[in-house]
Formats: C-alpha cells, structure tokens, sequence
C-alpha cells in the first residue's frame, strides 16, 4: 500500500437504519470568546467542558505567548482554568502561531494593541488566503501600525500597539466592511470597552454575514460585564468602557454546528440520532439546525431524560429539496445540508452563503467539486450554491478531497452513508473541531 492509499479512510456505508446518541464536544465558537475575554479579565476563570481541538489548541497557545496562563485540570483535560497578566499588558516580542483557525487569527490580533512590544503573527500556508484586512484596518483605525510581510490584508502581518494610551473621553468611531466574515466585528468587539473611550463600530456592508454569531459576541461581552449593544438595523455596535471578567465558572455548550453531520446522517441513512445536553436558547447559530432539517422532512423532538434535554431526529429516507433557501444566519453548516439535499426530490438553492469562499477553502468551489466528483449536479451563484438532485442510482463511490477543512471531511463522510466505497483523503482534518470524529461516526453505525 503506498503513502496516499495509507492516508485514505473508508468512510462507512449505512446498510441499515441508525438509533444512536452521539455526545458532541463544546463549542468551537464559545470555546475560542471564553478564551479571549478570560485573558482579557483581572482573575482566574475556570472553563469547564472546552472543546479540545486544535482550533482552540492554537488558541491558548497563542494566549500563552502573549502571558497568559492555561492551565489543564489533570483530571478532567476539558477543564481549563485561564489566568491572566496580572497587569493586564501581555508580552509583546513575541510570535503567535495561527494554524488554519479564523477565530486566532482573527480575534488574537486585537489584544495586542494591549502589549508592552511588537507581536509576529503567522500561520498554516493555506491560511495566507484566508481575508483579514477588515480586522486589520479597525486596529489601525485604533491606533495600531500594521507591518504586511506578505500579501496586504493576509497573513504573515506584524502589529505593533499604539505608542500612548489615548485619553479619550468619547468612543472611538471605526468603519470597516465586515461581508467576508462575521469574525472582523466580533474581532473588535471583543476588545472594545478596553479601547480608551470605548468602540462605536460601523460595518459599511450591505450584508452581515452569519448575525447569530456576532449576537454571541455581543451576549458573551454582556455576560463579562461589558455594556455592548447593537443596532443591527443601522449595522452599528457599541461597547462601553469599562473591565472585562467572566464569571468566576463558566460551562461551555456543545458545539451544535459539529452536531449537523450527526443529526442529518438519520436523514441520509434513516432512523433516529440524538445528542444530548441540547441548550433551551443559546446564542448558536446551530441552533436553527432542528428547523431546517424538519423543513426536510425528519421528525424533531426534544425529549428530557433524566433531567438532560435532547435534540432527537427521525428520518424516514425521503428528503424534500428546499427550493430557494436563505442561509445566511448559519452559513457554516452549508456543507452538512448540501450532503443530505444531494439525496433530496427536487433541487435547492442556498442563498446567502457567498462569504463561504474566504472559509477554511472556497468551500461553495470545494462543495461543487466533491458533488460533481460522485455523479452529483451543482454549481455556484453568485451569492450561493444550487444543487439539482440525481437518483442515488446513478452515484458513484470516489476519493473525496478534503482541501484542509474539516466541514468538507465531514461533508463526505455523510455522503459514504449512501454511497458504498467512498474514501476520504486527510480524514485527520476534522481534528480541527472534533479530534475524535472518526470513532464517533464508526460507533454511531454500530
């Protein structure tokens, strides 16, 4: 066997309807803001039930080398207890390392406008494609200097923060166009009431992409104390001066966008999957995943067991196609609901979803590729992706690209569900949010 065949997973055939529960990790979204306003803060916050995955991995890693301390429960490695500088300046002369993570790079940048010295940032190759100009140009608006060594408004980049602390009484007014990423606004926010005189954030945008996560930002900053508000009409966002601290404990949901390739895999395959510990509200985009995948046809319940609530969902085998469908709010579990729509009756349109293409890869090219690659029809629009349904019939099992990105393996991996012999290249990828997905998707067939 050579070296490519040896890195090729098999990725399960469903010959039979599921009944499984499948345990979902914390959220990569929350674990990454806890992360950064725990740094943020004046004493020690315990995280209790953080993903570990190498997005947040890279994540305290990065805290780490600006001076902040990440500890590891010996006993319990999802315990994480974050303890700040305890002046509240983080080390500059240092280089942070930002992997392929959109929420490192991304959200790190903003806290060294708080360090004594310059701070390197740099990352994965493929993350030099990545857009960051956004966030970049808001931090020099802010007084930041910004030295490009590469391409400008990429990685690699060095910041070098404001010379003298301002004494602004009013806030400071910054205007930048957020449409590639909802990430550029949460970015600053995160750092806004440390900002002397505070943040009045303008998104110059016609669109915001992904809103429900921007309303995490703004839910997490309300929960560490901060006043921030937003005028999401007006596409304006405050935060008032003022301390950063999280509560003394706080528990992290599971990740309900790395649920959707379990949850939709009883669509696929048929039968019942469940994940347990499924939040009343939350601020999640994955959220509205129930929603969407009983406009396709599954039964939704939300049974309480033992005093856990559940997300429960029963596929019948039959899928109805979506016609034209707005995804804006939840963009990122676009490859999940592609990878059950290939099996639907009639064709779809996800719509709202351009800003896909500066993701991990250009995940509506990626999805087009892999899709026509077994047999399926698809294509990019403009602002989306169309797929048109073939008969399973006429699919056929493939080597699946995975283009680095772990919602891509994931994307495939549903796909094996119903086409026999399908193989994916780099299944490790998915390492990124769930380092354990291949065991989990194997025992959710057993």
């Amino acid at each position: 066997m050579n070296a490519s065949q040896e890195n090729l997973w098999p990725a399960p055939f469903a010959s039979k309807s599921l009944d499984a529960t499948v345990v979902v990790p914390g959220s990569k979204s929350l674990s990454n803001r806890y992360l950064i306003l725990a740094a943020l803060g004046h004493r020690p916050v315990r995280l209790v039930g953080l993903l570990r995955s190498r997005d947040t991995e890279l994540m305290m890693d990065a805290l780490r080398s600006l001076g902040v301390r990440c500890e590891i429960d010996e006993q319990v490695d999802t315990t994480v207890t974050v303890v700040p500088p305890s002046d509240g300046r983080f080390h500059g002369g240092t280089k942070v390392f930002c992997g392929l993570a959109g929420t490192v790079m991304r959200f790190v940048p903003g806290l060294a406008m708080f360090a004594d010295g310059p701070v390197d940032f740099d990352g994965d190759e493929q993350a030099y494609a990545r857009p960051m100009k956004p966030v970049l140009d808001g931090l020099e608006q802010l007084g930041a200097c910004i030295e490009y060594r590469g391409e400008e408004g990429r990685l690699p980049f060095t910041i070098t923060p404001p010379q003298t602390v301002s004494q602004r009484v009013k806030p400071s007014v910054v205007s930048i166009d957020s449409s590639g990423s909802s990430q550029f606004i949460s970015g600053l926010l995160l750092i806004g009431s440390r900002v002397p005189g505070g943040l009045e954030l303008h998104h110059t945008g016609e669109k915001t992409p992904s809103l429900p996560h921007i309303r995490m930002t703004v839910a997490d900053l309300q929960g560490s104390g901060v006043r921030a508000n937003a005028d999401e009409h007006a596409r304006v966002w405050t935060a008032q001066p003022g301390a950063v601290q999280l509560p003394e404990t706080v528990t992290v949901e599971p990740d309900l966008s790395n649920a959707a390739p379990f949850l939709g895999a009883a669509l696929i395959a048929g039968g019942t999957v469940r994940v347990p510990h499924w939040p009343e509200s939350t601020t999640q985009p994955g959220v509205l995943l129930p929603g969407y995948l009983e406009h396709m046809g599954a039964e939704i319940s939300f049974p309480v067991i033992d005093g856990v609530r559940y997300c429960e969902v029963t596929g019948s085998g039959h899928i109805n196609g979506l016609g034209d469908f707005d995804l804006t709010a939840a963009g990122e579990i676009a490859p999940s609901l592609a990878a059950i729509l290939l099996f639907a009756d009639k064709p779809t349109r996800m719509l709202g979803i351009g800003h896909l293409r500066g993701h991990e890869t250009n995940r509506l090219e990626a999805l087009v590729n892999e899709i026509t690659r077994v047999g399926g029809e698809a294509r990019e629009l403009a602002d989306g992706l169309e797929i048109v349904p073939v008969p399973a019939m006429n699919l056929k099992p493939a080597e699946m690209e995975t283009y680095a990105d772990h919602r891509m393996a994931t994307f495939a991996a549903m796909l094996g569900l119903k086409i026999n012999g399908i193989l994916i290249k780099n299944i490790a990828t998915t390492a990124k949010t769930l380092p354990d997905f291949a065991n989990m998707w194997t025992n959710m067939l057993a």
